[in-house]
């Protein structure tokens, strides 16, 4: 079939009949859809070949150390999204089990084991985030399903699992495994209990294949080892054939964590990291790195990509792959109003904002727009009256001194929430107070303060 179909010479008599059809394309294409985007790494012979012949089951593991998933696990979840678009049925896994045992790939050390109080709390909160990426309409051929491998972990008693699973992988085969030989090789060791989480990982491939028909899974890189080791105890024990790929590990041109900042993960939950921070992310993403992420983390068209990529050469300096690429997630991820918000907050910070834009925030808005600004205390009845600006910023410590805090003002170098400060103003009173509590001193172009009137 003609990769390049065009759709609106083809006849259909339903709308049912072209979502089919867009499904058969997009699924034959599938792989060098993944391919293209830079989000496969290694993939077992014959991969290709299922996808393209039939409706596959395929499923990916979330552990649920956390509450929240963070920017990190978005790979994983686009990896649903695109099987799932292509026709196919995604399972994610919520990991209560093996979270419970601690996955030492890519790790440099044991891993803390959570209570059963804390996974459960966390699956919750995963499985939340999770349904909003991927359509649960029981209704469809592909609906996606959150399975959770502790339901079938929670009886199954050590010997029976030794019995049933460990006759069936050797240790040669278990220690030949990157993962396992990098920290017998460190000087932490491994422990017993995170030497069988491959055999416990490759129970969950095996279990799901007999009982819901899934033979691929995906995953990180790191979990090849892991991925690997179910595929063979499907073979062992039934004598059938299961499939997998994996998407390397995302790293940053700078050298740096990609999804670290200073303030640690990045996080999907708006609680843990706000939508204004999550889109800063992205917009300040370096343009190697946003040639790259671009691909991998939107799902714009091919074609859509490649102008950018043009429009980012032609003029660097407007940032267009950024822009989009923060447009897209933030939307994806939060809603297209947190990003319209995280639009209008930079505009505070960076661009030309208005005063009547600065009071249309919410208290909670303004607050995460001004994270990281310098705060300052003072009492609220000490401006009831007023207070002679130059002595206001001069007892505030914004200016070492009255005769620098005057200069600055005379040279209309000072602004009060987004509106210069002209010199007919000479005091600062209540009625200049946000939410009838907050002042934004802006000294120059980029030096904010936040004063707080309690």
């Amino acid at each position: 079939m003609d990769k390049n179909i065009c759709f609106s010479s083809l006849k259909f008599n339903s709308t049912l009949e072209v979502i089919t059809f867009a499904q058969i394309v997009w699924k034959m294409h599938l792989i060098e859809e993944l391919q293209w985007r830079g989000m496969i790494q290694d993939i077992m012979p014959g991969t290709k070949e299922l996808l393209e012949k039939e409706i596959v089951s395929g499923y990916i593991g979330f552990d649920p150390t956390s509450d929240s998933l963070h920017i990190g696990s978005l790979v994983p979840i686009l990896l649903l999204v695109h099987l799932q678009k292509a026709g196919h049925k995604p399972f994610a896994l919520v990991g209560g089990a093996t979270g419970m045992v601690g996955d030492p790939s890519g790790k440099s050390e044991e891993r803390n084991l959570l209570s059963e109080e804390t996974l459960q709390f966390n699956q919750e909160g995963v499985r939340k985030q999770l349904s909003k990426f991927l359509n649960f309409n029981t209704g469809l051929p592909n609906s996606a399903e959150l399975v959770n491998n502790y339901d079938w972990f929670k009886d199954f008693s050590f010997l029976n699992f030794i019995r049933d699973v460990g006759k069936h992988i050797t240790v040669n085969y278990m220690m030949s495994k990157d993962s396992v030989k990098k920290r017998l090789e460190g000087e932490t060791g491994m422990s017993f209990t995170e030497f069988t989480y491959q055999l416990v990982q490759g129970y969950d491939f095996y279990w799901l294949y007999q009982n819901r028909n899934c033979k691929l899974q995906m995953g990180g890189s790191d979990q090849w080892g892991n991925i690997v080791t179910g595929t063979e105890l499907i073979r062992r024990k039934t004598g059938g054939e299961a499939f997998a790929f994996t998407c390397p590990l995302i790293t940053k041109a700078d050298g740096g964590k990609f999804g670290k900042t200073e303030k640690g993960n990045i996080w999907l939950d708006a609680k843990k990291t706000s939508p204004y921070q999550f889109y800063q992310f992205w917009l300040n993403a370096s343009d190697e790195d946003a040639k790259k992420w671009i691909k991998i983390f939107t799902l714009l068209s091919k074609e859509v990509i490649e102008a950018l990529l043009l429009k980012q050469e032609a003029a660097p300096h407007e940032r267009a792959l950024q822009k989009k690429l923060a447009e897209e997630l933030t939307c994806f991820v939060h809603s297209c109003a947190d990003f319209d918000f995280a639009v209008k907050a930079s505009e505070i910070l960076f661009g030309n904002a208005t005063t009547e834009i600065l009071q249309s925030l919410s208290e909670e808005q303004l607050l995460q727009v001004m994270e990281g600004v310098p705060r300052i205390e003072i009492e609220k009845s000490t401006i009831e009256e007023g207070y002679e600006i130059v002595s206001f910023l001069a007892d505030t410590q914004i200016f070492p001194s009255k005769g620098e805090a005057r200069k600055m003002w005379l040279a209309g170098g000072l602004s009060l929430n987004k509106s210069k400060i002209a010199t007919d103003k000479t005091q600062i009173d209540n009625r200049d107070l946000l939410k009838e509590k907050y002042l934004l001193i802006q000294k120059g172009k980029k030096n904010y303060y936040l004063v707080l009137a309690k």
